[in-house]
């Protein structure tokens, strides 16, 4: 049997720069010994605007073309440039919201008429988007002839909102930007850690934190991770004016762990449901979390035999322990109910929940709890319940989570979790259409470009 050297425990250390992709190839052909990393784009999804139509948005002007330039995996990436949107004439001014700022403080600093503020403020469309604004919020407006010409503010990065002056007033309305979606495949092999790995890879350290969370059911990404294994994502990019301004889904990934394989593809059915699922249409998610923290310490196991820390007699502990930081969110491990909130004894803070299958789990030596997980209510699997704290007896901060079954300890790092739902069987043969071709670039198989990108825009 194969030995495997366990990988770096600090799994989230300081990332390396990512280097520019044409050099960590020409490394890597040099034979410097990097993991094997390729990053590609596998497709631009031609002119797709991924955000529905707003009755109120106002169409920008179009590009000269809607589908960027396929980018060249051996080189530097080539940016796709559309048309920015016109600036109208006249002096432009940058309002930067600062703490304790508001529009109508902005205005009179920047000796803005605040007749038109009012009049802006008149605009339903206007005063919904303008009334908030907060620290580091950037609002442009352009002045003529001592009077406001147009104002605009981005929304978020598909939409803008414009106000223009008009004869008897002002105008608004919403501009949504050509935004275009390219398909990103990346690779890589863990040598030291799995934050190493993904940085060098050029993989953001939200997609690696995603990608574990597909593969937390079968993987324990704190425990498991072994050099040599492997991972492989196809992400979705959004794209403005040449400039990246989002990072999508993960479309579909693979991750290689001790020489098993496992594949998740990213399905949203006709109901609008969005889960992953292996290629053959099971759940990637079980009934429960395997542990309701990310990226933590186990810092004492399920061991009928412990001695206690504080009271120093033998003492089984019927849980286990995750040390973290004061603070971090706890996360409920199932779909379940709040049966206890407060205060139990050595316990500290503790909360239980009542799941189906006569399965409790409990959550103690919370510093807080969350607001919405009160006595009786409803919680989902992945909500924050609570946070990490030191009460009760306790040496440290950290979580001690116990799972029950029919009134039973079980340890909940080994207990068989129940499965959740598979795909429905109404959405097997769309699923299977939406995935064959994923599938296939998980493989390395050979794939049309069209396929993926019919397989996934034609529904």
């Amino acid at each position: 049997m194969a030995s495997y050297r366990p990988v770096m425990r600090d799994y989230k250390p300081t990332l390396a720069k990512p280097q520019p992709r044409g050099r960590w190839l020409l490394w890597f052909v040099a034979g410097l010994g990097l993991p094997l990393i390729t990053v590609a784009v596998m497709l631009p999804d031609p002119g797709i605007n991924p955000f529905s139509s707003d009755p109120e948005t106002v169409s920008s002007p179009a590009a000269e073309s809607d589908t960027p330039p396929p980018l060249n995996p051996t080189s530097e990436i080539s940016m796709y440039v559309a048309a920015p949107e016109p600036e109208p004439e006249g002096r432009r001014i940058e309002l930067i919201v600062g703490r304790g700022d508001s529009l109508d403080r902005l205005f009179r600093k920047n000796d803005l008429s605040s007749a038109d503020l009012a009049l802006i403020m008149r605009e339903d469309l206007a005063r919904k988007h303008l009334r908030l604004v907060k620290p580091g919020d950037e609002i442009v407006i352009w002045r003529q002839d001592n009077q406001i010409a147009e104002l605009r503010r981005e929304i978020d990065f598909s939409k803008s909102l414009q106000v223009w002056r008009t004869s008897d007033g002002f105008d608004a309305g919403l501009v949504e930007h050509d935004i275009v979606a390219q398909h990103i495949e990346a690779r890589g092999t863990i040598n030291s850690s799995l934050f190493l790995a993904a940085a060098e890879a050029g993989v953001t350290e939200r997609t690696i934190m995603n990608l574990a969370g597909i593969f937390a059911w079968d993987i324990d990404f704190v425990l498991d991770i072994r050099e040599g294994d492997q991972f492989h994502v196809i992400v979705e990019e959004l794209w403005r004016h040449g400039q990246r301004v989002a990072e999508g889904d993960i479309l579909a990934a693979e991750f290689v762990n001790q020489g098993e394989t496992f594949q998740a593809i990213r399905y949203r059915d006709p109901d609008g449901k969005v889960s992953y699922f292996s290629p053959d249409g099971r759940n990637m998610r079980k009934a429960f979390l395997r542990a309701p923290l990310s990226f933590s310490r186990v810092s004492s196991n399920f061991n009928p035999n412990r001695r206690h820390p504080v009271l120093n007699t033998i003492r089984a502990h019927k849980g286990v322990d995750y040390a973290a930081p004061r603070g971090t969110a706890v996360k409920a491990a199932g779909d379940g109910k709040v049966i206890f909130r407060g205060g139990k004894g050595g316990y500290g803070n503790t909360v239980i929940l009542q799941h189906g299958g006569n399965i409790t789990t409990l959550y103690a030596h919370m510093s807080n709890f969350n607001r919405k997980a009160r006595n009786g209510s409803r919680v989902s699997q992945g909500q924050t319940i609570g946070y990490v704290g030191q009460s009760g007896l306790a040496t440290g901060p950290h979580l001690h989570y116990e799972y029950r079954k029919n009134g039973v300890h079980k340890n909940p790092r080994t207990v068989n979790l129940p499965d959740a739902s598979p795909i429905n069987p109404a959405f097997k043969e769309d699923f299977l259409r939406v995935a064959q071709p994923l599938i296939s670039v998980l493989d390395d198989k050979a794939v049309e470009i069209n396929d993926l990108t019919t397989a996934r825009n034609t529904r």
